[in-house]
């Protein structure tokens, strides 16, 4: 090694370089380390369940239900092929709640972001998870959500995060409703004329599970020996700890229904609404709309040798069945243990002012640093009404056109021009200023429509729904709102009409970001969002009947600006055979939970890699300079070593390849420091 009199062993560039490269290594490693791909398999069919106690016909994945729980971490890749073994039906699966930026083929809706999965087929559902949240998915294929095709989605903060909140452990419920009735039954009578209404749930499911007609679970102090449980509809049980606390993730996949859910005894902190932070409040039950989902916090501080009931019931519809129950067991009670005090009480089905107080007291928490734009560049108001086509089937529309789907997805249709596969003339963007909301429609009936409402990249848009009275006189539903693709801030909720005078109304300060939202009886709810997803997502109103029935609207957004989109996703329709959208078969993943390298061994062997590259690149510039016969005398090395001219006359340079040096070659002299101009040029030979 050379030596260099007053300098470092290293120079200053070379320390530099070697510094930011394993900077630069540490952060790719580091990258892997933290994502991860997710790979799951996903095999759908019918088969013979008792969720509630009664065998009936399901929908299953892999052979069970509800289906398997997606988890992964923020930035991770879940990758999920979906195997479609039923007979004669299509199915698509769509998880809820995620954005899908870049992915929009991959939102798993029929007729809008991909072609239905034909029975016999596979489809593989390939995203990115960006931000932490309580979700799920489910199918949106006619009617098949209400079968039974759901199952949980969670992600979590990054490896190493922590949560803005603190608790112990935590619990995933998953909420829904059940009818012994077909899916099948249930759509044909929906078409009808006149309409069979599929009439009100018969069963509350908790992750699956429930009780039909078991009244003992009604009566708090009567024992359950009348109920024959099975292992398919045993009550459930949240087996807890005393002086512990408790994130109990709460996500609604109802059909129909809206719920109340309370634990007696026991508040609850609620810290999250459809994956985004909430200014943490207390309450001692929440209502939950069919999308929606939460986080609560519950601290298990009451007498530890007793066990507590917690309630699920019906809300904004009237019930035509009993409140689920579920037991909060204090371990170590046995859960043969019934609590002593009653369950609590669901508020009435028809309380509005409490509902309406609950949602009110949902707003964004501090740490949400985005704020919805101060004001909008574009305003849609969409008239949710009950109807009638050619004065016969009931249909529900917004501002009189019911929604019905062409058979070419609408995102290849706008992206590879194909404008006859839907109609070009854009649904209206309001309706009548005179429009009395108080009665049935004056004219009922209706039209069928597919059009859709384009916007421009980076557009601001408000939407205002707007509530009506049905076709019955005094009529007026609850409808939760589900937005695909988007996040939005609910800027509030009124009654009446929405006038000039609510434009004050608006938070503009705090707004909540969700996406999915209620709109109460005979008044309105505002949202704002942005349109900077490419894609085409459609905003329906979630409970499932009501979309089968036509209750949804289109939104295309900058659909020129989506890259590549899978072949295979648009197998159908008029982009089967288009020219630009080949058909070629889809890749199958790699199977397993994901990576098998511990995320140590990743660091060392990036570590490695680049430690090595840096001492051949190195000992390679070391070798190229004593085969030229460089010295370090020689200026060419000056501004590789970062020296100045007075610098490099102070170094001395043993040349390796030299096995004799003199005394005075290792000590020149004077004429030796100064070369002539032909020694400073020296021939090049072979050693």
């Amino acid at each position: 090694m050379a030596k260099v009199a007053n300098q470092p062993l290293f120079p200053l560039p070379f320390l530099v370089f070697f510094v930011l490269s394993i900077i630069f290594g540490f952060g790719i490693t580091l990258s892997k380390a933290v994502s991860q791909t997710r790979y799951y398999k996903f095999e759908v069919d019918y088969m013979f369940w008792s969720p509630d106690c009664v065998e009936n016909i399901v929908l299953g994945i892999n052979g069970t239900f509800p289906g398997p729980p997606i988890r992964a971490n923020v930035n991770d890749t879940v990758v999920v092929e979906v195997i479609n073994n039923l007979s004669t039906e299509g199915v698509v699966i769509h998880w809820h709640g995620i954005l899908q930026r870049g992915t929009p083929w991959a939102d798993g809706t029929a007729s809008i972001s991909q072609c239905p999965i034909n029975p016999g087929e596979n489809f593989t559902y390939e995203f990115k998870v960006d931000k932490p949240g309580t979700y799920f998915y489910h199918g949106h294929f006619g009617m098949q959500r209400a079968a039974g095709l759901y199952g949980s989605l969670i992600v979590d903060l990054e490896e190493g995060k922590k949560e803005p909140f603190q608790y112990d452990e935590e619990i995933n419920l998953l909420l829904s409703d059940w009818w012994h009735t077909s899916i099948q039954e249930q759509e044909v009578g929906l078409k009808s004329n006149p309409m069979r209404w599929i009439g009100e749930l018969q069963v509350i499911l908790i992750n699956g599970t429930g009780q039909f007609n078991c009244t003992s679970l009604d009566k708090y102090n009567t024992s359950s020996e009348h109920c024959e449980w099975k292992d398919q509809c045993a009550p459930f049980v949240l087996k807890v700890e005393p002086n512990k606390t408790y994130r109990i993730r709460i996500a609604s996949t109802t059909s129909l229904s809206a719920l109340n859910f309370a634990i007696a005894n026991h508040t609850m902190l609620v810290v999250e609404a459809d994956g985004n932070y909430v200014d943490p409040f207390e309450t001692s039950d929440i209502d939950i709309y069919s999308g929606e989902s939460y986080s609560v916090l519950v601290t298990t501080n009451q007498a530890t040798t007793q066990n507590y009931w917690a309630s699920i019931g019906v809300r904004g519809r009237k019930p035509k069945t009993s409140p689920a129950l579920l037991l909060f067991n204090y371990l170590p009670n046995s859960v043969a243990k019934l609590p002593i005090s009653p369950p609590p009480e669901t508020p009435k089905w028809d309380d509005y002012d409490r509902s309406k107080s609950f949602t009110n007291r949902v707003l964004a928490s501090a740490m949400n640093t985005t704020k919805p734009p101060p004001i909008f560049t574009r305003r849609i108001s969409l008239l949710n009404t009950q109807n009638r086509i050619n004065g016969k089937f009931t249909k529900w529309a917004i501002n009189n056109i019911s929604l019905t789907l062409p058979s070419t997805p609408y995102l290849g249709a706008i992206k590879f021009g194909l404008n006859s596969t839907f109609n070009q003339t854009p649904p209206p963007e309001t309706f009548p200023k005179n429009y009395n909301i108080k009665i049935p429609p004056p004219n009922p009936n209706t039209n069928t429509g597919n059009g859709v409402y384009r916007f421009r990249s980076g557009e601001i848009v408000d939407v205002i729904l707007q509530n009506a009275n049905a076709l019955t006189n005094n009529t007026s539903e609850i409808h939760p709102w589900h937005l695909h693709g988007h996040d939005f801030w609910v800027l509030g909720f009124g009654e009446g009409k929405f006038s000039a005078a609510d434009e004050t109304k608006l938070n503009l300060k705090n707004p909540p970001l969700k996406n999915t939202v209620v709109i109460f009886p005979f008044g309105w709810t505002a949202i704002r969002f942005v349109a900077d997803n490419p894609g085409v997502w459609i905003f329906h109103c979630h409970i499932e009947p009501h979309l089968d029935m036509g209750m949804g609207v289109i939104f295309a957004e900058a659909v020129e600006r989506v890259r590549e989109i899978p072949p295979y996703a648009l197998a159908c329709g008029r982009t089967a055979t288009h020219n630009v959208v080949p058909i070629i078969p889809q890749p199958k993943p790699p199977r397993g939970p994901g990576p098998v390298i511990p995320y140590f061994m990743l660091w060392v062997i990036g570590l490695v890699i680049i430690v090595c590259g840096i001492g051949l690149f190195g000992v390679c510039l070391y070798r190229i300079g004593l085969r030229r016969g460089y010295t370090f005398n020689n200026l060419s090395w000056r501004p590789y070593l970062g020296l100045s001219d007075s610098q490099s006359n102070q170094i001395e340079f043993s040349d390796l390849s030299r096995s004799n040096l003199t005394q005075e070659e290792s000590n020149p002299t004077q004429e030796e420091s100064n070369p002539t101009q032909e020694e400073s040029n020296p021939i090049l030979e072979e050693p």
